[in-house]
């Protein structure tokens, strides 16, 4: 608090403040005090406009953070200081009358300040600013009536810092309140504009809002990662369509189980393959969904695929990139492919290097169908037989048709692995040298594979 006999610039400018004397020394009923302290009151009261000029001028020179407000708008912010005064001295004089709408103009101003943007410090600093002046007038207007008043006066002086620091504690609560809304609705605005760019419904008009809030380039590269934990469902195999409705829903399901942003806590830890850019993640009914912003080489997602932690159990899908916001319907799409083409094991699949895959779980029936029309006939062996022939096949074909490899592989020789080729062949029809017999072939082994027909 300032000293008793101060200039007002020092009020403003000088050292800190001495503190009042001791509840001790003093008594909070003292009728003369408070006598002294109404008859200095009155006088601000009439003279409201003068100080209200000074102390936005105070606020203009001191506090940076109001600058800009009174430069954009000077008779708004005297409004709201002139407004606050009058309650607040009006409290000193009456306050059973005033204490109410005083508080009521403190709240409203914190809530202003918040959403304005306004540091909470700076609004502090401006009441306390406000406080100080208040006070030092009631001082110099007590000396020159009467200076003996000025000890009465001393006997007061803990009740009006205790009213201005009443007051910034109102003016920090409702402060923080608007400030946890604002945040709310902002994180509230960025999940369902994500949503709707992972949808697809996003309309072309607010993709440069959404680049703004986002703070991702509007026509920048993208790829969506899709991860999803334990087996896949019964529906996980489907060819996507009709998801947007679903996927909107499970934004607010989403929300609960994440809070409302949507930089929600990610199931798997991205490395750092292209500093700068941060993946956003929502959540969606069967799968967590990160938008990746691209700014490397084009093998960036390889690396990315390769460097991707994922925990046991966990299955990771990777789309192909895509060129801008209004893309990134298209690059989920591709993701959700590639997550239905991971195995139910879990593991990573980056689409551009399982694309045979993805044609597999793109069209489901149709792979079902393949694979019954090649491998039926293994279905009438024993079932350990069929599963030697069926390992075989699969092993030299990822061994590029080496028979040296793939036996290598299953720890048997390269006649043994000719052998059971030669089976297959018999009892399918098929010729593995064949190349449109060979494709089939191991179109039917992905689809047994991933979808387990």
């Amino acid at each position: 608090m300032p000293q008793v006999v101060r200039s007002r610039n020092g009020a403003l400018h000088g050292p800190s403040p001495v503190p009042p004397l001791p509840h001790r020394f003093r008594s909070l009923a003292d009728r003369e005090s408070v006598e002294v302290l109404h008859r200095a009151a009155r006088v601000l009261v009439a003279s409201l406009p003068a100080l209200t000029d000074r102390l936005v001028e105070a606020l203009y020179a001191q506090e940076p953070a109001y600058r800009a407000a009174i430069d954009s708008d000077r008779a708004e912010v005297w409004q709201e200081v002139h407004h606050s005064l009058r309650h607040n001295v009006g409290s000193l004089i009456q306050p059973r009358e005033f204490r109410e709408s005083a508080h009521r103009t403190s709240r409203w101003i914190g809530e202003i300040r918040a959403e304005q943007g306004v540091p909470l410090d700076a609004v502090l600093h401006a009441f306390r600013m406000g406080g100080a002046m208040v006070w030092q007038d009631l001082v110099d207007e007590t000396a020159r009536r009467d200076p003996d008043d000025i000890r009465l006066l001393v006997h007061v002086a803990a009740d009006v810092w205790n009213f201005v620091d009443e007051h910034c504690g109102v003016v920090a609560d409702a402060y923080r309140q608007a400030e946890r809304r604002l945040s709310w609705r902002r994180e509230n605005r960025q999940r369902l504009m994500v949503a709707a760019l992972l949808d697809g419904t996003a309309r072309i008009a607010d993709l440069a809002e959404a680049a703004e809030m986002l703070g991702l380039p509007e026509q920048g590269r993208y790829a969506v990662l899709a991860v999803a934990v334990g087996p896949r469902g019964p529906g996980a195999v489907a060819a996507g369509g009709g998801h947007g409705a679903v996927l909107a829903a499970a934004s607010d399901a989403g929300a609960a189980r994440h809070g409302p942003g949507p930089a929600a806590r990610p199931p798997v830890a991205l490395p750092a393959v292209h500093p700068g850019a941060t993946a956003l993640w929502h959540p969606g009914p069967d799968a967590e969904f990160a938008i990746l912003p691209l700014t490397g080489p084009p093998g960036e997602l390889s690396e990315l695929a390769a460097a991707l932690d994922v925990p046991a159990g966990t299955r990771a899908g990777i789309g192909s990139a895509v060129e801008g916001l209004a893309a990134l319907g298209d690059a989920r799409r591709l993701a959700e492919t590639a997550l239905r083409a991971c195995p139910a094991s879990g593991g990573t699949v980056l689409l551009d290097e399982h694309l045979p895959d993805a044609l597999v779980v793109s069209s489901p029936a149709l792979a079902g169908a393949l694979a019954d029309r090649v491998l039926g006939p293994l279905d009438r062996l024993d079932p350990a037989d069929r599963d030697v022939i069926v390992e075989t096949l699969t092993a030299w074909l990822d061994a590029d048709g080496s028979a040296q490899r793939a036996g290598a592989r299953l720890y048997c020789h390269r006649n043994t692995v000719l052998n059971r080729l030669r089976r297959f062949e018999q009892l399918t029809g098929r010729c593995l040298t064949r190349p449109r017999d060979a494709v089939e072939v191991s179109l039917a082994l992905a689809a047994r594979r991933l979808l387990g027909t």
